[in-house]
Formats: structure tokens, sequence, C-alpha cells
């Protein structure tokens, strides 16, 4: 896919997923897996390892997913596509400030309650097959060009002070997405929003104090 212009990654589905294969399991191995990837790494986990971890037998688990690549495949979509309904926001009321103002905290509290997932998506997104990587590369490429879009309009109208809107929009990104490398489970998450709001708001993008 084109990284030109604004539109959406199309839709390439669940891996391996039907109505026979209850959602609620189907989320628990993948949560126990991500979880397995981030203490164990991916190349160190088999399917064998992955069954235990869960509580099933080997035979159940490729019942759900035919290998460790499509469970990281679904790991990597969760925190993709699934937060591509976040830039909703982006359309609704308000100026550029507040519109990326309200991402960033849907984002930040996204993060914190998936942390482990969004750790693994980064680190092992090398693991994944070609075309599966593609698709995850274009849902994070299309959500940095609405961010992009977002800083650009506020730009102009006199907001943001930045050179580069798609260079801000990747700094933007990365500080936010950084917090996952560190962040742990009792973190104040209202800190952390009010914290990376006036890093990337005021610092990076350099909105006025006084703006709403």
């Amino acid at each position: 896919m084109s990284d030109v212009g604004d539109v959406t990654p199309l839709d390439p589905g669940r891996p391996g997923e039907t109505p026979a294969r209850p959602r609620l399991r189907r989320d628990e191995i993948v949560a126990t897996a991500a979880a397995y990837f981030a203490d164990h790494g991916y190349s160190n986990a088999g399917m064998r390892d992955i069954a235990e971890a869960v509580g099933i037998k080997g035979a159940s688990l490729y019942n759900h997913f035919h290998s460790k690549e499509e469970i990281l495949y679904e790991i990597a979509l969760q925190m993709t596509r699934d937060p591509q309904v976040h830039l909703q926001v982006l359309d609704g009321e308000g100026t550029p400030v507040q519109r990326l103002t309200a991402l960033v905290e849907i984002h930040i509290r996204h993060l914190a309650a998936h942390r482990v997932e969004h750790l693994v998506s980064l680190r092992e997104l090398s693991a994944l097959l070609p075309e599966h990587r593609a698709i995850v590369t274009d849902y994070r490429k299309y959500y940095q060009r609405r961010v992009r879009d977002v800083i650009a309009a506020g730009a102009r109208a006199g907001q943001f002070e930045v050179r580069d809107a798609a260079q801000a929009a990747i700094a933007v990104l990365d500080v936010m997405n950084g917090i996952s490398w560190w962040l742990r489970d009792n973190h104040d998450v209202d800190h952390l929003v009010a914290d990376y709001t006036d890093f990337t708001i005021r610092g990076i993008l350099h909105a006025p104090q006084d703006d709403p």
C-alpha cells in the first residue's frame, strides 16, 4: 500500500477467526501468549509452551491458531488495527489542539491498558511474515498520517510551531509509544496522561500555554 494520501488500510480480518471459535478463548490465548513472548522472547516460545501457559492441550490450541506467528499477528493487529477507532476524535469538534489532546489521552490510556501486547508488537515486528508485517505497517502509517494532518492544520492556524508536520507526528507517536518499554501496572495513568499531554502538545508542538 502506498504511503501517499489518506486511504484507510484494507481490513484483513482476524487470522483464523470463524464463528465456531469462541472469541473469549481466543482473547485468552492472545493475552497469555503476549505475556509469554514478553517474558521469554518470541523465538524461544513454541506452540506447546503457549498451550501449557493457557492451560489447554496442544491440539486445542491448533483449533484456534495454526502457528505462533498467527498469534503474534493477532497481537500486532490488536495494537495497530483496533486503535484506528481512536482517530474518530480527530474528526470531531474543537481546535486542532483540542482534538490532538483528546487523541493523546486515548492513546496513552490504551497503551497503559495493553502495555505487554504493545511491547511485543514493537519488539517482535520483524518475526511476522512479510505479508502480515506489511499490513501492520500500513495501519501504523495511516495512523501517523492522520496525526500529521491535524498537526499541519494546527500549524496553519498558528496553534502549533513545527517546521515539518510529518516529522512532528513521528516524534509525538515515538514519545508516546516509548512508554511501553518501562511502564508498570501500578503507574498512575492520570498523571501519565497529564505529563505526556505536556510533553507532546506543549513540548514537541510548542502550543501556547494558554491554548485551550
